[in-house]
């Protein structure tokens, strides 16, 4: 079918004031991190704890006086600090950037009578969706909005990137990839991949605020308002709890595809050995996450390298080498 010009040009637009709007959204988490409530409170724990570390043994050390809030967090009306009250315009500005994003997915879709996610730049506009909407969902359950603006950093510089050197022309699929599995297996891919790049952020956050702990000297500006360890740990968990089945579910639906397009199951083709190596990682977080021995520091390594292999099999695997999944730079 003949795509429809006007159509893709919309799904442009959008996608373009997508960008501008997270960039917004992210200044105003920004000033929400550097002056809101949550900041001065952890930073108040951080100090407390250092100076019963410094009194362990000694006198008693009393209890700090309370933080006086920071120029620039006046309390608002309705018991609000100006900080805070920018970063609930942040939450309003994701909001407003994932309604767009779907827009933008959408009129793609439409334009081009097709799923949207047939090239490396729907991918990517895709996954950046899935992981704001699952950091969303976060921000209802744990108390990290401060935080935001970490997430949506990556999610602006691979959009960023998926909108400049790899965006690609509203086009028909190439006849390798007609089939009803490119549905099923690259929407379970590009689900799995949205999520993790929660916990990818959260376990980085997580090693900052654990080494600031055992090294006040380190990040000592920055640190101590991150939330607590625990609080990273859950978000952490709980997303890669959800992200791994959906992975796990896109690499078994692949390997039926492969069998019915290729005539095997499993080839070792690059993008399949990656996969699978990404998998073991991540089947390998969460078992060290159960044990009680490799909770903490070591889990959160590992995430973080289950991570770095997902994107190692966006980009390096997908633009650099040559394998049987080289359609068009498909993720």
């Amino acid at each position: 079918m003949p795509v429809n010009e006007t159509l893709s040009q919309y799904s442009d637009w959008s996608y373009t004031t997508t960008v501008a709007v997270y960039v917004l959204a992210m200044v105003f988490f920004l000033i929400e991190q550097s002056f809101g409530r949550q900041g001065r409170q952890a930073a108040a724990r951080t100090k407390e704890r250092a100076r019963e570390l410094v009194g362990a043994g000694g006198a008693p050390v009393t209890s700090s006086p309370a933080t006086p809030p920071a120029s620039g967090t006046t309390q608002a009306p309705g018991g609000r600090s100006r900080a805070e009250r920018f970063g609930r315009m942040g939450v309003a500005l994701t909001v407003l950037g994932v309604l767009l994003h779907c827009s933008a997915l959408v009129l793609r879709g439409l334009a081009t009578s097709r799923v949207p996610w047939g090239n490396m730049y729907e991918y990517i506009m895709a996954v950046c969706l899935i992981a704001v909407v699952a950091w969303l969902v976060m921000l209802r359950k744990f108390p990290v909005r401060h935080l935001s603006m970490f997430m949506l950093l990556p999610v602006v510089m691979l959009m960023f990137i998926g909108g400049t050197w790899l965006y690609s022309v509203a086009a028909p699929l190439q006849p390798a990839l007609q089939s009803y599995w490119l549905v099923i297996h690259v929407s379970a891919a590009a689900a799995s991949s949205g999520v993790f790049l929660v916990p990818g952020v959260a376990s980085i956050l997580y090693l900052i605020r654990s080494r600031n702990e055992s090294n006040p000297a380190k990040f000592a500006r920055f640190a101590p308002k991150l939330p607590s360890l625990d609080v990273l740990d859950r978000i952490a968990y709980r997303t890669t709890v959800f992200a791994f089945p959906v992975f796990t579910f896109g690499v078994l639906c692949g390997a039926v595809w492969a069998e019915a397009a290729w005539g095997r199951f499993w080839g070792w083709d690059p993008k399949e050995t990656v996969a699978f190596i990404a998998w073991v990682i991540y089947a390998a977080y969460l078992h060290s996450r159960a044990t009680a021995g490799w909770r903490g520091r070591r889990a959160a390594m590992i995430n973080v390298v289950g991570f770095a292999a997902t994107v190692f099999n966006l980009f390096f695997v997908n633009l650099v080498t040559t394998g049987l999944h080289s359609y068009a730079g498909v993720g």
